[in-house]
């Protein structure tokens, strides 16, 4: 591998990983499994298992990561997700 091709790399890397950011949502004691994994499959695009398993992570761990994006594709679903009663923020 050429050097040219090295940094171009890195540089495609470091870019890729900067405009990423994170919907995190967490745990509380007021909505149900179902409603939680009901709003995921509905705002984040989540199929069943993939929210059931989110559902599960944020009741175990307090939290998790529930969507990874640019920021102007997560603010409009983390709204969503906020008007549903969940606690989600961006990160």
């Amino acid at each position: 591998m050429s050097t040219k091709e090295k940094i171009s790399e890195e540089l495609l890397l470091e870019e890729e990983i900067v405009n990423q950011n994170e919907i995190v949502l967490f745990n509380d004691e007021v909505n149900t499994f179902d409603h939680v994994i009901d709003t995921l499959i509905d705002v984040c695009d989540h199929i069943p298992e993939q929210a059931e398993q989110c559902a599960l992570i944020v009741h175990h761990n307090g939290k998790c990561t529930v969507k990874t994006g640019d920021y102007k594709d997560l603010e409009p679903r983390c709204s969503k997700l906020l008007q549903a009663g969940l606690s989600a923020e961006i990160v």
